[in-house]
């Protein structure tokens, strides 16, 4: 069933001064992930600042990773949204231009019941009966979560519902959402502080901000889990968690764009509402990314 294993990067939208999307140097960063080695892309994430880019720039966002990507490895494009219609359509034209797969957030500020999140998620997966999807729950961003329950009756009864970005924070909920659905669902780690514990629990992968800057060392991270190698997962998780810190000390993906920067890679502005990083947590950014060897 999976669709990837290992880290996929969700990948920031970089962007011109005037605050159009820079293509180019999107193709650019896919590059450095693939070379890099990152198992899949997002394309159009939370990371992405997919709640403010417009219809017309994240289907052309799509369209250029999936060209660029090539084949290379698998394209995941966030075609969530709280309207079920614009989200089904989206979804629609993902398919069309050759996505591998979906990642579809719960529907933020509508807050919508268990029963209205089955109906949400099951309209959209029968309008496209052939992709793969990529539950999200970020209850966190979104103020509506997906209960264990909820998920395994999805997973059980919507064929292409077959796997969930867990970013809760909640690892007593995600132990829970496993021992009911066991081999039917592909659990992902969202939160970049606790691969190692999901993966754990029978992940098979991350969906990650700090591979934006570390794509290496988080596909490392996931693999050597895989592969047995605990110890060495561990390792790197744990030298991992002062730079994820330093990452999330502003809302995301204000530290992670600045970090790319500091590296050298521009991704231009941000989107308002959010703005430029303080300067005093940029600099703890800058000292935890050399600790990290990234500088």
């Amino acid at each position: 069933m999976a669709i990837f294993k290992g880290s996929a990067v969700a990948i920031v939208t970089p962007m011109n001064e005037d605050g159009g999307v820079n293509y180019t140097r999107l193709r650019e960063l896919i590059d450095f992930q693939i070379e890099n080695g990152t198992d899949a892309i997002v394309i159009c994430g939370t990371t992405g600042e997919s709640a403010t880019l417009s219809e017309e720039e994240k289907i052309e966002a799509i369209r250029v990773t999936i060209e660029h990507v090539k084949g290379r490895v698998p394209v995941i494009a966030g075609t969530g949204c709280n309207c079920t219609e614009k989200a089904t359509d989206l979804s629609i034209k993902a398919k069309e231009l050759g996505a591998d797969a979906l990642l579809l957030v719960t529907p933020y500020y509508n807050k919508a019941t268990q029963k209205g999140l089955i109906a949400h998620f099951t309209k959209i997966a029968n309008a496209v009966p052939d992709m793969p999807i990529i539950l999200y729950n970020v209850p966190s961003r979104t103020g509506c979560g997906l209960e264990p329950e909820t998920t395994s009756f999805l997973v059980k009864n919507v064929k292409n519902i077959v796997a969930i970005k867990a970013a809760s924070g909640d690892i007593s909920k995600i132990a829970k959402l496993m021992s009911l659905c066991g081999d039917e669902i592909e659990l992902y780690s969202g939160n970049d502080d606790q691969v190692v514990p999901i993966l754990s629990l029978g992940g098979i992968g991350v969906i990650s901000v700090l591979a934006n800057v570390a794509p290496k060392q988080t596909h490392d991270m996931v693999c050597s889990f895989l592969e047995g190698d605990v110890k060495k997962a561990r390792d790197i998780q744990l030298k991992a968690i002062p730079l994820i810190n330093a990452l999330f000390s502003e809302v995301n993906p204000i530290p992670v764009k600045a970090g790319l920067q500091l590296m050298g890679k521009d991704t231009g502005t941000l989107r308002l509402p959010l703005t430029t990083m303080d300067e005093a947590k940029k600099e703890k950014l800058f000292a935890e990314m050399k600790n990290f060897g990234l500088l």
